[in-house]
């Protein structure tokens, strides 16, 4: 049999449309399609578009230019009328663009494709509401991917049952969804829309076994189409007086299935007839296979954050009871990586003596390692600590028991690179006197505290430390001993507060330090309570993530490289921000102390950044370099001819303008400073003839054991205006 009549068989011909010569070639199934005599034959252009719809020919040309530039087939319905101008029949062209390239260089095209006539529609069906102009298929296919990148964004159950039911399906859109789902052998509603509070009710739990089309569907696994009320009563008479009340004519019920199990069904249920077309059932099988695995992905990513969260809760410890003259308030935000916990954590401890420590650390990574380990290490810290050992005893047991953790056990039935890997962390452990404000620090490698005085002024604490935990089995960490004055405020917080977003150590403190030293009264708070302490703690995280982000995802989520948690405390008294502020303050004193051991040299540098950072608003910065100049020296020559340290303290009081500077340097030695001369050469001996041209007044006074040298500088000249006024 030739391929001509098979195709004159099924009702189908073959036309090509040459552009350049402007004819058309027929054969004898394509000439009968258009009304003409049913044998081959060559007509002009002009012949053929008087076969075509008007609307339909001006259709035409999109459709073709559009498959020309996508090199795809062109596909349209088409009315064709007869010399009277009513309506023959339907017809559906497909054909293939061809470029053809004319001799002076022009670009033109061939049509060469197919006619195939389409059987009328059934009276009351959807095919009526069908357009019969335009390509069908574009349409379809326009609609599955809009709707497939829609529910592939959804992240939860009610996001997806949102978006299933805003889909809008060419030419057969439903008015009423439902999505059903399994649980046991029972069947219920997971959601649904177009329907009223309370019409879920009768369905909301109903056995498999059920004479219902969704139970049905979920058992065979098969889709079921009812086009009429006739046959849903037909098929399901049992249920039928359930669906009867919501006055639907055509109802479409399909599988939700998810690599190969069925986990529910799809109801899409409509007003007007539909009639449920091989296009149509394609349409509604495609959607309930993207619903499917849609509600699979938010399904799991429900599960996962419901794991995450409570992970997170059952880590992240209340701060407990109220403490008498102190108020304190913790942030933690997870990292952008996808868990919503991670390797920072703190933690507030009552100890048996009365006291309080607070304790916050770091552990190495942010994956699920990290925070098992950092769950098991805040226990572990939490259980010495409660045992009363001392704070540099409760870093050596951590540091020791963290080095256990992490080693490879020879037992281990798998081997896993990251999770045999060792692993480290920093820890920081205050030990808090609240009666007196007396504070014992221990620090392993973390960020040392900053402390905001009552006058708003900031600086870092510098805190004798050891190697991180996890490092060495048995190390020593040595304790720091300050008191936190009334009205000021300690913060304490991992590097992630600190280095987000592309800063080092000097750039963040730089950035934190602005919102710490902000106006109190920017809280909004006038009594004593912690609102003023939470709303710096909300505006330490905005900072660097945005608004709110300790709630939800910030506009700057991008930023989220690293953990964060951060802990304040604050004494209160007068000037503090937690309570009233004052009116006409008085000029609180300024104090600061550090210690420089004989091992480490290198923090006569932080002591040269606490005596600028103590001076930030002195007047003359010439006394500030003079000031800065002396401590330098003067820690010096405790470290090359004493061998003990070096204890400095430093007290800025007076009112601006007028303040009065005191810096004392004391050492365990009792030699004396005496006055020398050196040569043009010498690379010492200046150290008192500085002190007798730049200070005011110095001195030394014998101790009884060792000695103390100190000055004192009075500021000269009065600021423009007060930021306490």
């Amino acid at each position: 049999m030739r391929t001509e009549d098979v195709l004159a068989a099924i009702a189908t011909g073959l036309w090509r449309w040459d552009n350049a010569s402007g004819t058309v070639t027929l054969d004898g199934e394509a000439a009968r399609l258009l009304g003409l005599p049913a044998e081959p034959i060559v007509l002009p252009e002009v012949a053929v578009r008087s076969r075509f719809h008007p609307v339909d020919w001006n259709e035409i040309n999109g459709i073709v230019n559009l498959a020309v530039a996508e090199d795809t087939l062109a596909e349209a319905r088409l009315r064709i009328m007869d010399e009277d101008g009513r309506v023959l029949r339907t017809v559906r062209s497909r054909s293939k663009p061809l470029e053809n390239r004319t001799p002076d260089g022009r670009v033109d095209y061939e049509l060469i494709g197919t006619l195939q006539e389409i059987a009328e529609p059934q009276p009351g069906t959807t095919a009526a509401h069908t357009p019969i102009t335009g390509d069908w298929r574009r349409s379809r296919e326009a609609f599955l991917l809009d709707a497939g990148r829609a529910l592939a964004e959804a992240r939860s159950t009610a996001e997806v049952l949102r978006v299933a039911a805003s889909l809008s399906m060419p030419g057969f859109s439903p008015d009423g969804l439902a999505v059903f789902g399994v649980n046991g052998d029972r069947l219920s509603i997971i959601g649904h829309h177009g329907h009223d509070a309370g019409d879920e009710s009768p369905f909301a739990d109903m056995r498999l076994e059920t004479d219902y089309p969704a139970a049905e569907v979920v058992r065979t696994g098969r889709a079921i189409y009812l086009p009429s009320p006739e046959d849903y009563k037909r098929r399901f008479p049992a249920t039928w007086p359930l669906a009867q009340r919501f006055g639907r004519i055509s109802w479409a019920f399909l599988p939700l299935i998810v690599a190969g199990r069925t986990m529910g069904a799809w109801m899409a249920a409509f007003k007007h007839p539909v009639s449920f077309s091989p296009d149509e059932r394609s349409v509604l099988t495609t959607v309930a296979r993207m619903l499917a695995q849609a509600l699979q992905r938010a399904g799991v990513a429900e599960s996962e954050r419901e794991l995450t969260t409570g992970l997170q809760r059952s880590m992240m410890p209340q701060l407990g009871p109220e403490i008498p003259g102190m108020q304190i308030a913790a942030r933690y935000v997870p990292t952008g990586g996808g868990l919503q916990v991670g390797g920072d954590w703190y933690d507030m401890i009552p100890l048996p003596s009365g006291r309080f420590a607070l304790v916050i650390g770091d552990v190495q990574g942010h994956d699920v390692r990290a925070a098992g380990l950092m769950g098991q290490l805040r226990i572990a810290v939490r259980a010495y600590a409660s045992e009363g050992h001392r704070p540099d005893a409760v870093l050596s047991r951590a540091s020791r028991f963290l080095v256990g953790l992490c080693s490879p056990q020879e037992s281990d039935a798998y081997e896993d690179d990251d999770f045999q890997s060792p692993r480290f962390a920093t820890c920081l452990y205050v030990e808090c006197d609240p009666r007196t404000g007396m504070l014992e620090v221990a620090r392993a490698g973390h960020p040392d505290p900053a402390i905001r005085m009552t006058d708003g002024t900031v600086l870092m604490r510098p805190t004798a430390g050891g190697l991180p935990l996890g490092i060495v089995p048995d190390t020593d960490y040595p304790t720091t001993r300050f008191t936190l004055e009334p009205g000021e405020t300690m913060m304490l917080c991992t590097d992630g507060l600190i280095e987000t977003g592309g800063h080092d150590l000097d750039t963040g403190w730089a950035r934190l330090r602005a919102i710490l030293e902000s106006d109190p009264e920017e809280s909004g708070t006038t009594g004593p309570a912690a609102g003023h302490l939470e709303r710096l703690a909300d505006l330490l995280v905005q900072a660097v993530h945005g608004p709110s982000s300790h709630h939800t995802t910030g506009p700057l989520a991008d930023r989220r490289e690293d953990d964060i948690a951060v802990v304040l405390l604050c004494r209160e008294g007068e000037g503090c921000g937690c309570g009233t502020p004052l009116l006409h303050p008085a000029r609180p004193a300024r104090r600061t102390m550090l210690t420089v051991a004989q091992a480490e040299p290198e923090r006569i540098a932080g002591a040269r950044r606490q005596i600028r950072e103590l001076l930030h608003d002195w007047a003359d910065e010439e006394q500030v370099d003079s000031a800065v100049l002396m401590v330098s020296e003067m820690v010096t020559n405790v470290l090359m001819h004493t061998d003990g340290d070096a204890l400095l303290m430093a007290e800025a009081v007076g009112e601006l303008g007028g303040r009065r500077l005191r810096i004392e340097v004391a050492d365990a030695s009792d030699e004396l400073p005496h006055k020398r001369h050196p040569g043009e050469m010498a690379s010492s001996g200046r150290g008192v003839l500085l002190m007798e041209m730049l200070a005011d007044t110095w001195g030394v006074d014998p101790q009884g054991e060792g000695k103390s040298i100190w000055f004192e500088l009075y500021e000269r000249s009065k600021p423009d205006s007060d930021p306490l006024d």
